[in-house]
This record gives structure tokens, sequence and C-alpha cells, in this order.
């Protein structure tokens, strides 16, 4: 262990590490409460103007980190945001939190990586950790931001430590909250690991340290296949299960009563989120490299981007039964979100059911309470909407309300007793009626 690392984690212990957080978004930011908590100076850096002048103000842009709790360390000099990556140079952790879309092929885009990476090695010192937090394929620490941080002039281990430790965020989960997931960690080296592994033990539970970078990467990419394949298994067998006038639901809850050998997993309206409509797909990808095809993963991702359609066509279904058109028809859909009790919009079927009944020629609303807004999707560049209020009367005016989103705010008696047509996809409405239909 040379005399860099001893620095570090004494530094680390006596709370004087300064840390910078890159991507002030729903893994950044709060990644910058739980560090602001257990006493450490924080900078945030962001690209996004808005944002930094916000945070600046104390004021938030995501729901579960509140303006009020950044508030006192702003006061106390404790947090601030920037857009001067400059100021890269005055912190001693650097923890990357960009996104990792994919392209319009389903190939990674490693972009913002790598310019922020190219952007880390202009100002790197001696004596900094680097870690990589966002989700991507395995190798991209070791063969894309270390070439880049090394043309530096300082050698990995010795004079800078860089490691993975793949984000798990839950947003609206409100008993694993940052601090109470477990961190696991890879290292380029055994003293990137050591130095990495201090910091994140000083703000989380716990820390599982593994074998390398790859295996960190890896891992994230395991957890998120997982629940991909098995989303879209229990959407599959939602369809089947329909054409066989059996609730698969009801079928899940019975299946749930076996105290082992079975996980429940539970059907919808299509995934989405950052993390499974993407990055199994990284997977995909870096697997042709040793010419493997990912059949279960891309077979998954298939069944599960049908699932919008299904909405629509089991809408359009229960119109017609009811001597209805889709084309002119008034759909009002409950929930913009990925899913209940947040305003995160990433991936959110309901963009892509709200946008293929326009296509249908429906007349289109939404009513979201976490999203009074939806606007600058990357997918829906064009898509610009407000929610409406909800009340007994749109409901009644509406010739279909899907329910897309499952805020446990919507009262769904009352929604239900309105209501001419409900096309309920997540099975808020439990108790059977004629004029409600699962999809």
């Amino acid at each position: 262990m040379n005399q860099r690392v001893n620095d570090f984690l004494r530094k680390i212990k006596k709370r004087e590490i300064k840390v910078g957080i890159i991507g002030l978004g729903y893994v950044g930011l709060p990644l910058v409460k739980i560090f602001l908590r257990k006493g450490f100076e924080v900078v945030g850096f962001d690209i996004d103007e808005r944002k930094v002048a916000m945070l600046n103000q104390g004021k938030s842009y995501i729901l579960h980190v509140r303006g009020e709790e950044l508030l006192p360390y702003l006061e106390q000099g404790k947090f601030r945001a920037t857009q001067d990556f400059s100021e890269l140079r005055l912190v001693d952790a650097i923890l990357v939190c960009v996104p990792t879309p994919l392209d319009a092929h389903r190939n990674p885009d490693l972009t913002f990586i790598i310019k922020t990476t190219e952007t880390i090695a202009q100002y790197l010192r001696p004596g900094q950790l680097v870690v990589l937090e966002s989700t991507t394929y395995p190798g991209t620490t070791d063969e894309k931001m270390l070439p880049l941080l090394e043309q530096s002039g300082l050698k990995v281990g010795h004079d800078f430590f860089l490691a993975y430790s793949p984000e798990r965020e839950n947003p609206g989960d409100k008993n694993f909250t940052t601090e109470k997931i477990p961190k696991v960690i890879g290292g380029i080296t055994r003293n990137c690991l050591e130095v990495a592994k201090a910091l994140y033990g000083e703000v989380v539970i716990t820390t599982v340290p593994v074998s390398s970078t790859r295996v960190a990467e890896a891992t994230k990419l395991l957890e998120n296949i997982f629940r991909s394949v098995n989303i879209a298994m229990v959407n599959e067998l939602k369809m089947i299960f329909n054409r066989l006038g059996i609730d698969i639901w009801e079928v899940i809850e019975a299946a749930s009563t076996k105290p082992f050998g079975f996980m429940p997993f539970y059907p919808g309206p299509g995934y989405g989120g950052h993390c499974i409509p993407v990055d199994p797909f990284y997977l995909t990808w870096k697997a042709k490299e040793v010419d493997y095809s990912t059949k279960f993963i891309e077979l998954a991702g298939e069944i599960n981007t049908q699932m919008p359609y299904y909405v629509v066509e089991r809408t359009i279904e229960a119109l017609n039964a009811r001597g209805k058109a889709i084309n002119g028809a008034k759909i009002l859909v409950l929930g913009i979100a990925y899913k209940k009790d947040i305003d995160d919009q990433r991936e959110s079927p309901a963009l892509k059911i709200i946008s293929l009944f326009k296509k249908k020629g429906a007349k289109v609303s939404y009513h979201d309470p976490y999203v009074p807004h939806s606007f600058g999707h990357r997918d829906y560049p064009d898509f610009d909407m407000k929610s409406v209020p909800l009340t007994a009367r749109r409901l009644k005016q509406s010739d279909a309300v899907v329910i897309a989103t499952d805020h446990s705010i919507f009262d769904y008696d009352w929604i239900a007793k309105n209501s001419p047509l409900v096309i309920d996809t997540r099975n808020a409405i439990k108790k059977k009626r004629k004029n409600v239909i699962k999809a």
C-alpha cells in the first residue's frame, strides 16, 4: 500500500475528502445527499444550466430529493453545483453518474462516458479517485476510461485510483434508500479497490468488493437482465392467459403462496426506467465480440417492447365491442411516470402508448399528479403535454380511461364508478367490473 493510499484513507476518516459528483440526475443527486449527510463536502457537476441554478437556490427537480434537504449544506458552504469542470482538480473523489443510452440501432452509446473521462483527464492530479457508476458493458472502465486517464502521464493504482461501482437506485423505494443498499465495488488494482471501498464504506450499509471492474460491471447487468427476462415471461403469460379466460394476477397470487422456488414478477404495459429497457442490450452488444447470440435477452426485449401495442389493441377491441372507433375517441391516460409514486418518466411505456393512440387518431390527454408537464424526451422529441385535472366529469366524458401507472394517490373505486370504460394495465382495480378490462 503506497503513501497516497494511506493519505486518502486518513483523509476519509477525518472527513477531509472533497467529493465531486458528475451528473446530477436520479443517480447523482441522491449520492450528493448521502455524502453530505455523512459529513463530506460535495461539489456537483452538470452541463445543464437549469439544474445547476436550481440546486444553488436550494431547489430540487427530483421528487425524492427535496430542496430543503440541501439548503442547510448550501448555507454552510458544504455543497454547491457548478458547470465549471476545471474545478475537478479541487476535489479528491470523482464519481461519474452520466447517462448510458442506446443509439437508434440498440448499440451502446458511450458518448457521455467518453467525453466526461476526457474532461477528467484534463484536470486529473495525483491522489485522486475516479469511480464510474453508470451502467455499462464489462470492459468499459479498463478498456475505455483507463487509457484516456493515463494519457495524463499518471499511473493507475499508484498516482491515481480508478474503480467501478454500479448504481442501484430504486426511485420511490422508502425501505431501500441509497445508503441502505449494499455497494458492489471493483477496482483496476488492489489499491484502487481499497480506496473506493473505504470511501463508500463511510456512507452505505455495506460494501461488496469483487475481483475486478469487469465483474462489477457484469453484476449490474445480471441484476437487470434477471428482471427483464422474468417480466417478459409474465407479460407473455398474461397474453396467453387472457385468451384462455384466466386472470394472470390471480395466478401469480396463488403461485406466490409457495414458500420456495418461486419469486413473483408482475406484468404491465411495458417496462420503463433507464435500467431494464436499456442495460440488457449492453451485454447483447458485448457478446458479439465473443461470437455469442444472446437469444434470451433479445426475446425478452422483443416481448416487453410489444406490450404498449398490446394495450392499444385491447383498448381498440373494447371500444369496438361498445360500438366506438379509436379514431376520434377520447382517451384519458392515468399516470405517465414509468412506475408508481415517482416523477421519473425515463423510457415510460405510457409515452409509447400515448404516441400510438395519437397515431390511431384518438384524442389523448393524461393525468399524473407527479408529472404536471411532460416534454423533452429523447425518443419523443415532439412530445409536449400537460397533465389535466382529474374530475368525475372528465372521466364520464372519456371513451376510455387507461391506467398506465398505478399511483397510490388514485381512488380506483371512484375512477371505475365514473368511467364508461377502464383499461387496467396494472391490476389496480381488484374487484371485477363489467366496464373494467385488464390489459
